[in-house]
């Protein structure tokens, strides 16, 4: 059954609050270990005493304990629980959670939750056969939470149609099934294999010059840490850099030159699940590279360029089923039409755009500003944030395109 199974239940502001109390009974009866988030108007519905006696854990409504000021960590909640149910979800909810907005407990939870989640829609017909709403579920759809279809039946309103709630039976087994086919504790990058470069390229022009970029490798480094941390095995082909990560258990491969960046990745990408181009790869190399160093004369001194091999390119021509290729464009005009176009020329399933025309954000910060966009033709856009925060916003989004 659920036997050791650890299930959040957030139960929003709507007439069928009331089933979650069944709900909680019936997940408890199989062995489940519950929590319950409420949302503040949630409370007017059925009381916080109900639930609490239910799931045998206190609920929590509020950001912190109004006796003890004890602070409730959402972020522990949403890495505690194996599985996220919310049910009822209410329009407001979801549109909420569809804009990223985070003004309760339980939407800071959900948006920093690791697991999968379960929505269970309650809302009056024409409510939800609104455009908003349609749009708002096909949206969350995307982020990858998982949508328990509501039934067709007399609604709280008087009216006929399409609203129920699933009954708290239906429910449970959908969460029964899904969970008999995962292993406990499973996170969401468990068993697959990610590919990730990072870092400059240094080019030499001579034994003492040479030719670079102001990368410093921290954002590669970021998702490495990440998608570890979510239980991948990763490889990182890092160029030359003065950080190192994290995680004990990625597989570093150093590289120097842009030739090196190419061969080390094009060799780790023919058995990876997810490859993700970070690194600020050096368009050009010199043609010929002097043995001894060059010395200053009187005139003008040319070094002939040469292109350096396009690793995105090259990999999106190997790229089999199955495997999920994304890249970043950092760009300083027509920004958004050129990171398009680079996704589609080099065959990304997703592109991470940032611009140098943001403060904060580019080389050498410890923040960035990113816009995903997917093959879909789905466009995010973030706020400035902490790299490692950028770091779980992208395998989040490739989480929810490859599941």
């Amino acid at each position: 059954m659920l036997e050791g199974r650890k299930i959040l239940l957030g139960v929003t502001g709507g007439i069928a609050a009331y089933k979650a109390a069944v709900i909680i009974r019936l997940l408890v009866k199989e062995g489940a270990e519950v929590k319950v988030l409420m949302t503040p108007l949630a409370k007017e519905f059925i009381t916080p005493l109900t639930l609490a006696t239910l799931s045998r854990n206190p609920v929590l409504v509020d950001f912190f304990d109004p006796e003890d000021g004890r602070w409730n960590s959402h972020i522990d909640l949403g890495m505690w629980a194996d599985l996220f149910l919310i049910a009822p979800a209410t329009a407001n909810t979801m549109g909420k959670m569809a804009a990223g907005i985070a003004d309760n407990l339980l939407l800071t939870t959900y948006l920093s939750a690791r697991c999968p989640v379960f929505l269970a829609p309650a809302m009056d017909l024409d409510m939800l056969a609104h455009p908003a709403t349609v749009s708002n579920i096909d949206r969350l759809k995307s982020f990858g939470n998982r949508i328990i279809e509501p039934d067709t039946g007399e609604l709280a309103s008087g009216l006929e149609g399409k609203g129920r709630m699933a009954e708290p039976e239906v429910i449970v087994r959908m969460i029964r099934e899904f969970l008999s086919k995962k292993k406990i504790n499973e996170l969401p990058l468990s068993g697959r294999k990610v590919l990730i470069n990072a870092g400059p390229t240094v080019e030499p022009i001579d034994p003492v010059r040479y030719i670079s970029n102001h990368s410093s490798g921290r954002m590669g480094v970021a998702l490495a840490d990440e998608a570890a941390v979510l239980g991948a095995e990763v490889t990182l082909v890092l160029g030359p850099v003065g950080i190192k990560p994290g995680q004990k258990k990625i597989s570093v491969i150093p590289v120097t030159t842009a030739a090196e960046m190419k061969e080390a990745t094009v060799a780790a990408f023919g058995t990876c699940d997810i490859a993700i181009l970070a690194a600020a790869v050096a368009d050009f190399t010199p043609e010929h590279i002097h043995e001894t160093k060059m010395k200053r004369g009187e005139d003008d001194m040319v070094i002939r360029l040469k292109p350096t091999e396009d690793i995105a390119a090259c990999l999106g021509r190997m790229k089999r089923k199955g495997q999920f290729l994304a890249g970043f464009a950092l760009e300083t005009d027509n920004e958004l039409e050129n990171a398009k176009g680079k996704l589609r020329r080099k065959n990304l399933d997703m592109i991470v755009l940032n611009s140098l025309n943001d403060p904060g954000a580019g080389f050498g910060q410890g923040t960035n500003r990113v816009t995903i966009i997917d093959s879909y033709n789905n466009i995010d856009k973030f706020e400035l944030k902490s790299k490692d925060e950028v770091a779980s916003d992208i395998l989040r989004k490739i989480i929810s395109l490859t599941r």
